[in-house]
């Protein structure tokens, strides 16, 4: 695969790989790749996923490479939880689904009809000895992440990069929202970044150009991408900060942070990768 821009390990010539761990790593969960696809394809990433679908896990297990590791478990508190199976596997959760909320909007009433529950085992991310270090979290459960993330601090400790699904309205009954989230990683000592794919729907009845996919201005959902505080950068180690740089150059193209990252670097250091930097950026 082609990819739209150079790595930065190609950018400055060092070598290090990302510990990431995807948490809802079904492959047909959406339409979109994981955000460090890239990185995978180009041997920079340490992978543990976890999917509790055996029909999703097989999937996983037939295509992995040796950089992938795929675990059954069913991350949240420890204790055993009831699943609700919805018409749309995608908006299968721990939380039963909202009607009041979904009716509001076309299709949802359908897709998120439960048609069956079963009681699973979850397990507390801090419990996860497969995981060593988690510099990068990408995690996407229906409405459960907070209770992954305060069930997993002492890993969050080291993690540098959080992509998580945050929800603004009530779509599964008693779900955290983002307001509840956000409270919570600034906790930690992360900070907000930005949106990916914020989503939209139209109110009923309105349906805007046959389509009911179309959204007006109600937002419902997105990734929302967490990073370590960067008036804080100095706290990191330095090694911390090179993955750092990486995740933030190779996935996000936030190159301005990257920098910064560099540069804080270089001051414990006494190298000058940020001025390398900067010189590349600067001649495209």
């Amino acid at each position: 695969m082609k990819h739209p821009r150079p790595s930065l390990t190609e950018l400055l010539d060092f070598k290090t790989r990302i510990n990431v761990v995807d948490i809802g790593a079904n492959p047909h969960g959406g339409s979109a790749l994981p955000p460090y696809q890239g990185m995978l394809e180009r041997g920079l990433v340490h992978l543990v996923g976890f999917e509790p679908n055996p029909e999703a896990l097989a999937l996983l297990e037939a295509e992995k490479s040796v950089d992938e590791t795929y675990l059954p478990h069913a991350v949240f508190d420890g204790s055993v939880q009831t699943l609700n199976l919805c018409h749309a596997s995608g908006m299968t959760s721990l939380f039963e689904p909202n009607e009041a909320v979904l009716n509001g909007f076309h299709g949802f009433s359908e897709w998120g009809k439960v048609i069956g529950r079963e009681e699973i085992e979850t397990v507390r991310l801090d419990d996860v000895s497969e995981i060593e270090e988690l510099d990068f979290l990408k995690i996407d459960i229906q409405g459960a992440e907070l209770e992954v993330f305060r069930n997993g601090t002492e890993k969050l400790a080291g993690c540098l990069v959080i992509q998580t699904e945050v929800e603004f309205l009530e779509m599964y009954r008693g779900q955290p929202l983002f307001a509840d989230v956000d409270q919570f990683l600034r906790g930690l000592g992360f900070m907000l970044h930005r949106f990916e794919d914020l989503t939209s729907r139209a109110v009923k009845p309105l349906v805007v150009n046959n389509d009911p996919y179309a959204g007006v201005g109600q937002v419902l959902w997105a990734d929302a991408i967490y990073i370590r505080d960067f008036t804080r950068f100095a706290e990191l180690g330095a090694g911390k900060l090179l993955k750092l740089a990486l995740i933030l150059h190779d996935v996000y193209g936030s190159f301005d942070l990257a920098l910064r990252a560099l540069l804080v670097r270089d001051a414990m250091l006494g190298t000058d990768l940020g001025k390398l930097y900067l010189e590349k950026l600067s001649n495209g």
